[in-house]
């Protein structure tokens, strides 16, 4: 009989054992973070202000270039009439000191050049992580919000990539995919002219007015 009895509350122990370990099971969402930050009007908005910021620098780095082939031109130009024979010999001086300070000044252009390839390229690289740190930012707040309010206690990106190239996540049947939900409630705030072209009127033409005011 006390065989029996304590079969019978091992069996209990056990039972409640398991029970509250499959209670305990986590639940777990999934979300395709790169449709979601691919597809977040945001994104499209930053990355253009990237490529603005891109294309101004750009601009102001030829401009520096176009400065220093003129100076080089110069320089050039300085020392092929210091070596020409046919001029007297205090003009050639003159134009080799001359050609002395086009060099130093053409040095100080390419310290220049190299100075704002460098500064550029890490004021890009910031404004790119900040940018991606914002959207970023915005996803993960919805997701969070979600995956408290459905008591999900992990989500997974389905779409993540190991270091080795190959998916983090191998199966997924979809049943607690968040990617559209999420996407959704991004994009509800989107702000009505994001993406339309400028449909501010074209002014009227002084000879356009005048001929309907005749008629």
């Amino acid at each position: 009989m006390k065989y029996l009895l304590r079969t019978w509350v091992l069996g209990l122990l056990v039972g409640s054992l398991f029970t509250g370990v499959a209670a305990a099971q986590p639940r777990i969402a999934t979300i395709d973070l790169k449709k979601i930050f691919d597809n977040y009007w945001r994104t499209k908005q930053e990355s253009e202000r990237v490529t603005k910021r891109r294309n101004e620098m750009e601009a102001e780095y030829k401009n520096m270039v176009d400065d220093y082939k003129k100076v080089k031109e110069d320089y050039d130009s300085l020392i092929k009439g210091a070596n020409d024979q046919s001029v007297a010999p205090d003009e050639r001086d003159r134009r080799k000191r001359a050609a002395e300070d086009k060099l130093r000044s053409m040095k100080d252009k390419e310290d220049e050049l190299g100075q704002y390839g460098r500064t550029s390229t890490a004021t890009l690289s910031e404004l790119q992580d900040r940018l991606k740190s914002d959207i970023l930012r915005d996803i993960r707040n919805i997701v969070n919000a979600k995956s408290k309010s459905a008591g999900y206690s992990l989500v997974l990106d389905s779409a993540a990539v190991s270091v080795a190239g190959t998916p983090v996540v191998m199966f997924t049947n979809g049943e607690n995919d968040l990617t559209d939900s999420v996407l959704l409630q991004l994009n509800a705030n989107q702000p009505t002219d994001t993406g339309k072209a400028d449909e501010t009127p074209a002014p009227e033409k002084k000879d356009e007015k005048k001929k309907d005011a005749k008629k």
